[in-house]
């Protein structure tokens, strides 16, 4: 088999799917890899690196299998070979076209955002790889705009007090924000819909700010559920209080499949005094934050709403680096010992991540959408 790396095509994308380490591996497992010219330049990953562990350039699309990043351009669709696999994040619940576009082509795609959340799965799961980096950098980002110190400092011309840091959900990337923002030494609270995460938070020094009193919706696969009316009121009176007190407000919610839930009102923006900074790491899905504009960095009152749709991107030698890691694990995995993709629909990784199999849309979920779009 033979594995296509192309250049990412993504305005500002400077990951590359694949990094010489794991190509090294792949090669040793003898598949061949084909990557496109300056590949993996804007991550440092050189043309020679790629070479010397043993790859060629040449057109990635006419391989076998197409790993990338981004999800794929129509045009990018349109070079797949016809029985050709691509692996990407696709979010196909919401690029619905795309998905149609992929099986008109006859193509088989995987989407790496649908693997399941599990403990067989957290090897390949390139969603938490990344949003790991975006917590870490979502605080780098927030202190370098912050016009305050975050930890204490005690001087001869007097005490600093430390910086208020609420974050917004406590998954993946709010887990990391909260240590981030800690180490740093700020005074760091935490609110999530899941009651469950209330000893992560604390374990990582942050206070947990918790709804009670009102029935919580349990969500599936690791992620949050929509919560009712009464919770988003409840919720919305508890934070009210902490976010006016915030000099930093870091929002990380999201819902597979829908737009991310508004967790910021304006009316709150303006309650936080001049100079303070929110990071929405849900821009690209709607924000979190209402005034959030995906792409751009907005003053509003005089606070800075940081919309920035990629900060794993930022940081793209380790973002790389992780990404390709979890390519080896999910592609060893759904391979078969000679090197031939398995496409064993009875096995949960393959039933969560496969969406389209030999130009058809096989993904219940995805199928449900497709068929209603």
């Amino acid at each position: 088999m033979r594995i296509g790396v192309p250049k990412e095509s993504g305005a500002g994308e400077k990951r590359v799917a694949l990094v010489p380490e794991i190509v090294s591996k792949f090669i040793k497992r003898g598949l061949e890899i084909v990557f496109e010219a300056g590949a993996g330049e804007a991550a440092s990953y050189a043309d020679k690196e790629y070479e010397s562990a043993g790859a060629k350039a040449g057109p990635p699309f006419e391989a076998d299998l197409v790993v990338k990043i981004q999800k794929p351009t129509l045009e990018e669709v349109a070079k797949l070979r016809a029985d050709g696999t691509l692996v990407s994040f696709l979010y196909p619940l919401v690029n619905v076209d795309l998905v149609k576009a992929i099986a008109a082509r006859g193509a088989n795609a995987i989407a790496v955002d649908m693997i399941p959340r599990t403990t067989l799965a957290q090897s390949m799961d390139a969603l938490s790889s990344q949003a790991n980096l975006a917590g870490y950098k979502a605080v780098i980002v927030a202190a370098e705009r912050l016009p305050k110190f975050f930890p204490m400092l005690m001087t001869a011309a007097g005490t600093i007090t430390p910086a208020r840091v609420l974050v917004m959900g406590a998954g993946v990337a709010g887990l990391q924000a909260i240590g981030t923002a800690k180490r740093l030494g700020a005074v760091v609270e935490a609110t999530d819909v899941r009651p469950e995460t209330k000893e992560q938070v604390e374990s990582l020094g942050g206070r947990f700010l918790e709804v009670k009193g009102v029935e919580v919706k349990a969500g599936a696969g690791g992620y949050a559920a929509e919560q009712g009316e009464e919770y988003k009121r409840k919720q919305a009176e508890l934070i009210s209080a902490a976010i006016a007190k915030a000099d930093v407000v870091i929002t990380t919610a999201l819902i597979p499949g829908k737009r991310a839930p508004r967790l910021v009102t304006a009316e709150q923006v303006r309650s936080m005094r001049a100079g303070s900074v929110i990071v929405d790491l849900a821009a690209e899905q709607g924000g979190n934050v209402e005034g959030t504009e995906a792409g751009r960095e907005v003053v509003k009152n005089g606070v800075t709403i940081v919309g920035h749709p990629n900060l794993p991107g930022t940081m793209a030698v380790h973002s790389s680096m992780l990404y390709s890691r979890n390519m080896e694990k999910l592609l060893t995995h759904l391979m078969g010992k000679d090197n031939a993709m398995k496409w064993d629909m009875s096995e949960e990784i393959a039933r969560g991540c496969v969406v389209v199999r030999q130009g058809q849309v096989v993904h219940p979920k995805v199928k449900e959408v497709a068929g209603a779009a």
